[in-house]
């Protein structure tokens, strides 16, 4: 048992330890929360205070902190074999079974993986399938990936490409050639004088204007999150992935759904993409595969693609150390078999997801919330300086970093997006664990009024 206090780790922390996504500057001055233990929900941090998690770790703690089924796949396995690769034509026994469970739970069309160790490292992957299948098939002009403002695929050079943050693309020179970026299907900011079902198709439609723009012959594929997570939880209106469909469909594009934090039942069917109702070529996935106990993720593999690869296209060449780790592999299966057993998809289909809308829809006649959004177990919140005009707050003022503040003075995980405030809980969370986390984003909701208030802001 280490005898080092919270401010011990603090030093070490400060004096070794670069956090991603960090202005290190600002964090070695405040200094970090030191996590020390988890169960269920909860965490603790080293100066012994509680903490409902409501963000699953990073979207990945699907069943919850502590499961031992996962810890004895994990132990067993190191004992057996602890690393071998999938280089050199070899494979191991996890990696196998892996891949023919994810078979059998995707949709239909998938019946092959590739392993990745991230979701950034997947959809690093998708840029080099995608375009090595259409040079198989003798188009080698189809090089442009399509992407969406605000829409988070990864760090990594292409992942981060992708996505369409534009802090990210400040540093580095980013995006990489070949990938552009349309408009995001957020009603709020950009449809509110339509209806959701109107402005669904006006959306989806940005996609086919600029497909037109390009050029068909010259855009290989559109990727996109069903529901953007780290972008605020935009939840699309129902008529914006079908009319999305259609368009591929019409281009002869490729589909691609990063399903990394909707996959594995956070959205109330195993994945995203059946939730909303499309059929994509090729699917990101990691996070919740282990419940991020061990760092795995990879791409499910339409059969309209594989059947290229495996026929005409040849040696791939792309591949990592880790893919298929036998590690990663024993507890991907063990965590998928917890959510069988457990029916944690209809669970959050059926008692969780209506549960979180019940009470988020509570929480939206708070005069600080503009716009409430759940799917699954899911859910955003999206603070307004004037709630009968939809009026935001000045963006400089960071009220979102405000009522994050009061959260985690408060025993609460909750992330702030710009100023939407959103969570997407464990999908073992209890019903009455559901009316706690309500409990406590009331209370920072009116922690953080009462300071808008106070400094005048509204």
């Amino acid at each position: 048992m280490s005898t080092r206090t919270t401010r011990d780790w603090q030093t070490a922390d400060t004096s070794h330890h670069l956090h991603p996504f960090t202005d290190f500057k600002s964090l070695a001055a405040k200094g970090t929360r030191v996590i020390v233990k988890g169960d269920g929900i909860y965490l603790w941090d080293s100066d012994g205070e509680k903490i409902l998690d409501a963000m699953s770790g990073l979207w990945c703690v699907n069943v919850g902190y502590g499961r031992q089924e996962l810890i004895d796949a994990a132990t067993a396995q190191l004992k057996q074999l602890p690393f071998y690769n999938s280089f050199f034509q070899t494979t191991t026994p996890p990696a196998i079974e892996l891949a023919e469970l994810l078979a059998e739970v995707t949709p239909p069309q998938f019946r092959h993986v590739f392993f990745s160790g991230s979701g950034s490292e997947g959809n690093d992957t998708v840029v080099r399938m995608v375009r090595r299948y259409w040079d198989v098939l003798g188009q080698p002009e189809r090089q442009i990936i399509i992407s969406r403002n605000n829409a988070y695929h990864g760090s990594t050079m292409a992942g981060a490409s992708l996505g369409g943050m534009g802090g990210m693309h400040a540093q580095g020179g980013l995006p990489i050639p070949g990938i552009v970026h349309i408009e995001q299907p957020f009603w709020f900011e950009h449809g509110q004088a339509m209806t959701r079902d109107e402005f669904g198709l006006r959306a989806a439609r940005w996609l086919d204007e600029k497909i037109r723009e390009i050029g068909p012959a010259k855009v290989a594929a559109f990727i996109g999150e069903p529901v953007q997570g780290a972008g605020g939880v935009i939840v699309p209106p129902d008529t914006y992935w079908p009319e999305v469909q259609r368009i591929c469909d019409e281009h002869g594009i490729l589909l691609v759904s990063d399903e990394v934090i909707c996959g594995f039942g956070r959205t109330g069917q195993w994945f995203g993409c059946e939730t909303f109702g499309f059929r994509p070529d090729l699917m990101t996935f990691a996070k919740g595969v282990t419940s991020g106990y061990i760092p795995l993720g990879g791409v499910m593999v339409g059969e309209r693609i594989a059947k290229v690869l495996i026929d005409q296209g040849g040696e791939f060449n792309h591949g990592y150390t880790y893919s298929g780790h036998p590690v990663a592999c024993a507890v991907a299966l063990a965590n998928i078999r917890v959510v069988q057993k457990e029916g944690l998809v209809e669970r959050v289909r059926d008692e969780l997801g209506p549960a979180l809308a019940e009470r988020f829809a509570e929480l939206a006649e708070h005069p600080l919330v503009g716009e409430a959004q759940t799917c699954g177990a899911m859910g955003a919140l999206q603070l307004v300086r004037n709630k009968a005009k939809s009026e935001s707050f000045a963006s400089e003022l960071e009220v979102g970093m405000v009522c994050r503040g009061h959260c985690f003075g408060n025993g609460l995980i909750m992330r702030a997006v710009g100023d939407r405030m959103i969570v997407a809980p464990p999908l073992v969370m209890t019903l009455e664990q559901v009316d706690e986390m309500a409990g406590l984003i009331k209370r920072c909701l009116d922690l953080t009024l009462k300071d808008v208030k106070q400094r005048g802001w509204m």
